[in-house]
């Protein structure tokens, strides 16, 4: 007689065959990537179109502002002595306009297709198990790393897109070019995307997840601004340790360096590797970083203590990323001012973004107005929260105690609406400080961009309270705005079309009037927006 292992577990329990492997493990993600899709068939083309849009707008806008070679010629000249607006766009390595066009906007395109992809690969790893729907999908014909591979493919759709676009829309300026720098937009993207992927397996929290994903975002862009203002040809090491400083040194339209590209792919395929090993060695919904044990009892004694503990962590990165951002634009003004010169084009481009006040107050007007659409992204992403605490089941223990719909939404709104209003007074400190000058008049423009930020969130609560499968929505309506106020301005659109945004209605200061009924007005449409919104949530079924 052979003796056995005796095996404690029930019978039930035990594996009764071999393990998955192979294309066995990526079942079903077919099916998943077309319900990703259809899931993200409004924020993937919107956000893909506003990255687009932001780079296919600037070479007209570059030929109306540096017409001549000669213009040109200075321009990197001025560049080159100019450290403060190096760290803000990076250096210039040509003077075609294809050249330039890589130069003004490939840092943001690149941190912009970075934030698009750590939004979706989030949402459809970390957000599905959080909310307990992948438990579900896991029980059927679903392989263990269909999901991830789903969400990455997704994220690999809205970069394709995005560098699709640059390409054909880039042609005329030179094939070769548009095409480098396509890729290394989807390029930064995708190294986001499995970096994120890679943060998902080691969270149990989605919101940390994408906050962890956007701080390593911030600090390559830290790091990318600090070797450029050091070196005016991308050669510094804190440079190339950043994948928005590989995008720079791929050099577009100017001897593009292809074997830059080496280092995405290699950054993609071990990022891509690591996730997928931690996928497989972990149950579903489990993290391989602890979850902190809750406060001592009586510290979470009510909806709004609560609310601030699940968002403290959000508002602190904002309102930390709103001071340095102040601090270095403000520092940066007189640079901005001397660069811009005797151009009239560049000039017209300012003062219709920050009115028609001396040079330094409409450069100042429209870096306020360009923060205050980035505001309108943290309102949205905070609003939400009350969406995500309802789809995840999570509100429903709240609300069975003595807690009133009301009183648990008004904990995160105050947040919302009242971290709004914070991170940009901390925006216009940062300006002061960096500027140098009297602080009053730029706080004042700061907070005045609190009306058309509220405004955004009105809609926000809107959606949730009013029509909450429609609530992702707000995402897109943010995109919309920071569209119409990001290129609006660089194309001459008419102002019909900026006065869709709420952004457009605001005063420019420092140095235009005060007026105050647009800004009453927008308040009052804001408080309007979320009362119905609440009166919304009040009357229909808790989402589950």
């Amino acid at each position: 007689m052979t003796a056995t292992a005796f095996d404690p577990r029930p019978t039930s329990s035990r594996p009764t065959g071999p393990r998955p492997t192979g294309l066995r493990q990526l079942a079903g993600t077919g099916a998943l990537l077309r319900f990703a899709l259809r899931r993200d068939r409004v924020m993937i083309p919107i956000w893909v179109a506003v990255n687009a849009l932001m780079v296919l707008s600037m070479p007209n806008t570059l030929e109306g502002l540096y017409a001549t070679p000669a213009e040109r010629a200075d321009l990197l000249t001025q560049m080159s002595t100019n450290s403060s607006l190096r760290a803000m766009v990076g250096p210039v390595f040509g003077d075609s306009i294809g050249a330039l066009t890589a130069w003004r906007v490939g840092v943001y395109a690149g941190a912009l297709a970075a934030v698009t992809s750590l939004l979706v690969v989030v949402r459809h790893t970390r957000d599905e198990e959080e909310s307990g729907r992948q438990e579900l999908v896991a029980s059927g014909m679903v392989g263990r790393r269909a999901s991830l591979t789903a969400a990455l493919l997704a994220a690999a759709v809205a970069n394709t897109l995005t560098a699709l676009l640059v390409v054909a829309g880039l042609a005329a300026r030179g094939t070769t070019g548009g095409l480098a720098f396509g890729i290394g937009i989807a390029g930064v993207g995708m190294v986001f995307a499995t970096m994120a992927a890679i943060v998902a397996q080691l969270t149990q929290s989605a919101r940390l997840a994408r906050g962890l994903t956007a701080a390593v975002l911030g600090a390559a862009f830290a790091l990318r601004a600090a070797g450029d203002s050091a070196t005016d040809d991308g050669s510094s090491v804190l440079t190339w340790l950043s994948p928005l400083g590989w995008l720079e040194n791929l050099r577009p339209y100017a001897d593009e360096r292809w074997w830059v590209l080496l280092l995405f792919m290699t950054a993609v395929a071990a990022q891509a590797t690591v996730a997928y090993a931690l996928a497989g060695r972990r149950d579903v919904g489990m993290s391989f970083l602890p979850t902190r044990p809750g406060p001592p009892a009586g510290r979470l004694g009510s909806a709004a203590a609560l609310a601030w503990r699940l968002q403290r962590g959000s508002v602190l990165g904002w309102s930390i990323g709103f001071f340095l951002a102040g601090l270095v634009y403000g520092g940066m003004t007189e640079g901005a001012a001397d660069l811009v010169g005797d151009n009239d084009n560049a000039r017209e481009i300012i003062e219709r973004m920050g009115g028609q006040a001396g040079l330094t107050d409409a450069f100042l007007s429209a870096m306020v107005g360009m923060l205050g659409l980035i505001a309108a992204l943290y309102v949205v992403a905070s609003v939400l929260r009350l969406h995500g605490e309802e789809t995840s089941g999570r509100a429903e223990p709240v609300l069975a105690n003595a807690v009133g719909r009301l009183r648990w939404a008004a904990g995160h709104l105050v947040i919302a609406f009242g971290g709004a209003a914070l991170i940009m007074l901390l925006a216009g400190l940062g300006f002061a400080l960096g500027y140098g000058k009297e602080a009053g008049p730029i706080l004042g423009a700061c907070l005045v961009q609190v009306a058309g930020v509220w405004v955004v969130g009105g809609l926000a609560v809107l959606l949730h309270g009013v029509a909450p499968r429609a609530a992702m929505a707000a995402w897109g309506v943010a995109g919309a705005v920071l569209l119409i106020g990001w290129v609006g301005p660089a194309l001459d659109v008419p102002q019909t079309v900026l006065d869709l945004s709420p952004f457009g209605h605001l005063p420019k200061l420092p140095g235009g009037e005060m007026e105050w009924g647009p800004v009453l007005v927008l308040l009052l449409l804001a408080a309007t927006l979320t009362g119905a919104g609440l009166a919304g949530l009040r009357r229909r079924d808790v989402t589950t």
